[in-house]
């Protein structure tokens, strides 16, 4: 299933795990290949709704109620179980500058196929088709190798989601030291936001892995089970680190905060000794200042120099018991 592949609606490609080799039926063929024994992969690009309903009913290979799933809800991690198959929900997310969009990809895996629904190009599913080659050369001993790389690399795209956020978290904590600018705070909101949602997405991703890992399913073989359990615990990290982060981002706010506190009760303590110093001095000039025909020392010649003298002792004075206090 190249991705430079002719038809822009499906691609198919089918694999022997006895041979080791890989074909290209095409849709006339693909019947007779599954009945020969021979696993396909049909991806379906169910952009354009109507085309992909027809495409779907021709070959009705599930129920009409997946397909409309998959063409009209959102994405959702969920995972669906039937007698004939399973159908699996995956929701990926694909970089839009320093937010993220979601991509559903619809697995709906039987014992002779995989059918992918999905609109566009969805980044891990594009990983999949770069790889796919060379580990079903390598390893692969049964379909369930399929799941395996859907899985792979759908993690691997939640790490490189969550690794653009970590670089996020460590520019808004750079942005809270020195001189701050208000944008700062809208953007820590944003980025909490950011990682509150990608914690939403990777929450049911981990419930349907572990499903997949412990319970018994032919569609899933036991061989892949314990690698699907390992992921388990890459998706679990993701989750307590997007916390850690939270936390990082809280923390870093409330440091600033504290630090805002900080100064600004530095600020009213000067306040407050410049008026504890200029209120005794104030009581002078107002008393001198009184309009009152009886002021002895208004007719004293050393009274300007006592009044001037008396000034400086008192703000002394004060001065350094504040300093004797450490209120300075």
């Amino acid at each position: 299933m190249a991705p430079d592949s002719g038809d822009p609606l499906v691609q198919i490609v089918s694999f022997d795990f006895q041979s080791k080799a890989l074909g290209a039926p095409t849709l006339a063929d693909l019947k007779p290949a599954m009945q020969a024994g021979q696993f396909c992969w049909i991806d379906v690009d169910v952009t354009n709704a109507d085309a992909a309903r027809k495409l779907l009913g021709e070959i009705a290979l599930c129920a009409p109620e997946i397909v409309e799933d998959a063409l009209t809800r959102d994405p959702a991690t969920q995972l669906g179980r039937y007698d004939d198959y399973i159908h699996l929900v995956m929701s990926g997310c694909r970089l839009v500058g320093d937010k993220f969009e979601l991509e559903r990809v619809d697995a709906i895996i039987g014992e002779t196929f995989m059918l992918t629904l999905h609109r566009g190009r969805p980044v891990f599913l594009e990983a999949v088709r770069r790889a796919y080659r060379a580990d079903f050369l390598r390893f692969a001993r049964s379909p369930s190798f399929l799941l395996y790389e859907l899985w792979d690399h759908l993690v691997d795209n939640y790490l490189s989601v969550h690794r653009v956020f970590e670089d996020r978290v460590e520019e808004v904590q750079r942005r809270l030291t020195g001189t701050v600018e208000e944008r700062v705070f809208a953007d820590a909101s944003d980025l909490t936001s950011d990682l509150l949602h990608l914690r939403k997405v990777v929450l049911p991703a981990r419930a349907v892995l572990t499903e997949l890992s412990t319970r018994k399913s032919p569609f899933v073989s036991e061989g892949t089970q314990p690698f699907l359990g390992n992921m388990v615990g890459t998706v679990e990290r993701v989750l307590q680190d997007v916390l850690v982060d939270r936390d990082i981002l809280s923390n870093a706010l409330n440091n600033y905060m504290s630090m805002v506190a900080y100064q600004t009760n530095k600020v009213m303590n000067r306040l407050t000794v410049v008026s504890v110093i200029f209120l005794p001095l104030t009581f002078l000039c107002g008393v001198y200042g009184m309009n009152f025909d009886v002021l002895p020392e208004l007719h004293y010649d050393w009274a300007y120099p006592a009044f001037w003298g008396a000034v400086v002792a008192i703000a002394g004075g004060l001065l350094w018991l504040m300093r004797k206090n450490k209120l300075l």
